[in-house]
């Protein structure tokens, strides 16, 4: 029970670090647009990152139960997957990098259910095809091609809106432009935090989700008061009501924590922005990423809407685009999945 109440302190203190890590996603480009102020815009993401996140589970059941074989999960598992998540996130918002929140979990949950499976590579689900419902699940068509195809999808959405842009509304002049898409712009962003809201908090959910799976099977709330009996979940079918609303609140609570350190990396040093550049990149991201929380795709938010910001910048001229700090924040993306993995694989040892 004890080890249980830290997984549940630990996923919400990730969910929190989520929220002030990745809010920067949705609002960076309408701060340095200077549509509006940091402290407007993180109070618009905190209440958009709320309703989005009470929006479905299917992301949820994904990290929950499509990744690792849950038969080789503890609440120790658990336990390191966070440490290792939260670790990784701490230490690129101090270094100002938009990594993925959603990559570092995975990594870190793969890292720690190899440990406790004792080096058994069988408890990574790889690709698990479901007959019955014609999906398939597992890291390789959820997570690792994604980690690939979405960012390219961003980047491409991202040029051709811009583009599109550019040819309907050759005739309208920059001041014109400047309050036509200021306003736009308070609708991407919004779209942005929702969308970030939609797909980011399912993976806490689904974790929290499959401890209270492993508890119940373990019977470590057996003997507990009747009205402890919703921490009681036999099987993982549906997200408890609580939990969805309980991951909500603690990511808005997150996001108005802010996060500027990231803000002024991809609002300020990658691009220079106007407007027209942050509604066309935050419209392309929202879209991606909408359609992958559609599907149960747990994508990075970080990597859609920082390619889209490439993609839209491009259309300038490819010497607009500061390759340079692309290069540190494409290093961060690799990295993370190996290094949470491994942080999740020794923290299991460790624990």
């Amino acid at each position: 029970m004890t080890l249980f109440l830290l997984v549940l302190l630990a996923a919400l203190a990730f969910e929190y670090i989520n929220g002030f890590h990745d809010a920067a996603n949705a609002i960076a480009t309408v701060v340095s647009t200077r549509v509006l102020t940091p402290r407007q815009a993180i109070l618009m993401a905190a209440v958009f990152n709320l309703v989005g996140a009470s929006m479905g589970t299917a992301v949820a059941s994904t990290v929950g139960k499509g990744l690792v074989d849950t038969h080789f999960v503890t609440m120790g598992t658990l336990l390191a997957a966070l440490a290792a998540a939260i670790l990784w996130g701490l230490l690129t918002w101090w270094l100002g990098l938009p990594s993925s929140s959603s990559h570092a979990l995975i990594g870190g949950l793969c890292g720690a259910a190899l440990a406790s499976a004792h080096n058994d590579w069988s408890a990574l689900r790889w690709n698990v095809h479901d007959p019955a419902k014609h999906t398939v699940d597992g890291l390789w068509p959820k997570v690792v091609l994604p980690m690939i195809s979405s960012p390219l999808i961003g980047f491409a959405m991202g040029m051709a809106l811009m583009g599109l842009i550019l040819v309907a509304f050759f005739w309208i002049t920059p001041n014109a432009a400047g309050r036509v898409f200021g306003k736009l712009q308070l609708v991407s962003a919004a779209a942005m935090a929702f969308s970030h809201g939609s797909n980011d908090a399912q993976k806490t959910m689904g974790l929290i989700t499959l401890a209270l799976v492993t508890g119940t099977n373990a019977k470590i709330f057996d003997g507990m008061p009747g009205w402890l009996g919703f921490l009681r979940v036999p099987v993982f079918h549906d997200v408890p009501a609580w939990v969805v609303y309980t991951c909500a609140l603690t990511m808005a609570a997150g996001t108005a924590g802010g996060g500027y350190r990231i803000i002024r990396t991809m609002g300020h040093k990658m691009v220079r922005l106007q407007p027209v550049h942050g509604f066309a990149a935050e419209t392309a991201a929202a879209a991606v990423i909408h359609f992958a929380t559609v599907l149960g795709i747990p994508v990075s938010t970080t990597h859609v809407i920082s390619s889209a910001i490439m993609g839209v910048g491009a259309t300038k001229r490819p010497g607009a685009v500061k390759w340079g700090v692309v290069g540190r924040m494409v290093w961060a993306w690799v990295l993370t999945l190996p290094v949470t993995a491994l942080v999740g694989y020794a923290a299991y040892r460790l624990f």
